[in-house]
């Protein structure tokens, strides 16, 4: 017979990866993580949007000149009526008007108009091609509280969904796995200087559902294989959860695929080639939150879990009976190790071949005989 290849056993669960074996290797994998991301926190902050700190948005033609000289000559009109006024970021706008869009920090209304009509002269356009917008940062401010809002009120209801539809042991792993999706995006926009606008929070909110969905149907297998872990005696609830996860791995990183294309043709080529700048704060955020998710639904939330429900004395109980068996049939010669079971298959006995399908029971042979052996005594001979 052929040997299956890597790809056909991934899509059938029986890859016999040992996710849940090497999980010290994914928690340390998590915690380096949360030391970078904490380290990125307070050394380096975030890049907050206008929203949030306020400020002046300036609307100029691309026809004016390159992005770099427009930003430049806004730059220098800006330092003459403000000496403390900055320029900061700046992105290109597609569609059928290209122009660029071009924050500064907080001016008042007199100034604005100033450096309008001065930047304007400058670059020899008319002053009515230039639009302005000033931001309050207050507005900023109530977005944010409004998300924690909904946050908490969102992380509530998980848990109590959890909790009843599983256990509150599943629930925390989920909660964790939750929480390390949101460092970890957090520590991408943190490290990279990305700007934090509003539509970045609603990006944040959006990925956590989408999380929670990958961990939901991964929990839903753990539990399915693990409802009677007890009642066995060759596999240990750790080995279970391992098998779970090995039957939902291409399911996780199928629908990980699926989801990151729309949001890769939203990202890349709705703001990269078309300039719709409003779309690369919610892709980017949407793009990074959803492949982190795949990972923490595979390396994460079910590790969690089942060291979580290694302090729970009867599966503790359990797993030492089912380790101690398998010792006492290494002492005898016997395979130690239990054997890859499928889903839906009764576990085999650890040492022992299943019978072939179609095989004749051991012990007899053809024929109607009852002798040794299964053949017929011979007639007595007469004299």
């Amino acid at each position: 017979m052929a040997k299956t290849g890597l790809a056909t056993r991934l899509y059938r669960g029986e890859a016999g990866l040992n996710i849940i074996g090497k999980k010290k290797v994914w928690f340390a994998v998590a915690g380096t993580v949360l030391l970078i991301a904490l380290i990125s926190f307070f050394a380096r902050g975030f890049t907050a949007g206008i929203e949030f700190k306020g400020g002046v948005e300036y609307t100029i033609p691309a026809s004016a000149g390159s992005m770099t000289t427009v930003s430049d000559k806004l730059g220098e009109q800006i330092t003459k009526v403000d000496p403390e006024a900055k320029v900061g970021t700046a992105q290109q706008l597609g569609g059928g008007s290209p122009a660029y869009k071009i924050r500064t920090t907080p001016m008042e209304t007199g100034q604005v108009d100033t450096v309008k009509a001065a930047l304007a002269s400058e670059l020899g356009i008319s002053k009515d091609t230039i639009s302005t917008d000033i931001v309050s940062g207050a507005w900023g401010q109530q977005v944010t509280e409004k998300a924690l809002l909904s946050l908490v009120i969102f992380l509530v209801v998980v848990m109590v969904y959890l909790v009843i539809r599983f256990e509150w042991r599943m629930a925390v792993a989920a909660l964790a796995s939750l929480a390390f999706d949101l460092v970890t995006a957090a520590a991408v926009y943190s490290i990279v200087g990305f700007e934090v606008t509003p539509s970045t929070v609603i990006g944040f909110l959006t990925i956590l559902g989408f999380a929670l969905y990958d961990v939901v149907v991964v929990f839903d297998k753990v539990q399915e294989n693990t409802r009677s872990i007890t009642g066995s005696s060759t596999t240990t609830y750790a080995e279970a959860a391992n098998l779970a996860v090995n039957q939902t791995l291409m399911r996780s990183i199928n629908t990980g695929l699926v989801s990151l294309l729309p949001v890769g043709g939203l990202l890349f080529i709705g703001a990269g080639l078309l300039g719709a700048g409003t779309l690369k704060d919610l892709g980017l955020v949407l793009f990074i939150g959803m492949g982190t998710a795949v990972y923490s639904s595979i390396f994460f939330a079910t590790p969690v879990l089942v060291t979580l429900k290694g302090y729970e004395p009867r599966i503790a109980t359990h797993t030492q009976r089912v380790l101690a068996r398998r010792e006492a049939l290494k002492s005898k010669g016997l395979s130690d190790t239990a054997p890859v079971q499928k889903a839906g298959e009764e576990p085999a006995l650890a040492g022992t071949a299943a019978p072939r399908p179609g095989a004749r029971p051991q012990g007899k042979k053809s024929g109607s005989g009852s002798g040794k052996g299964g053949v017929r005594p011979s007639a007595p001979k007469r004299r």
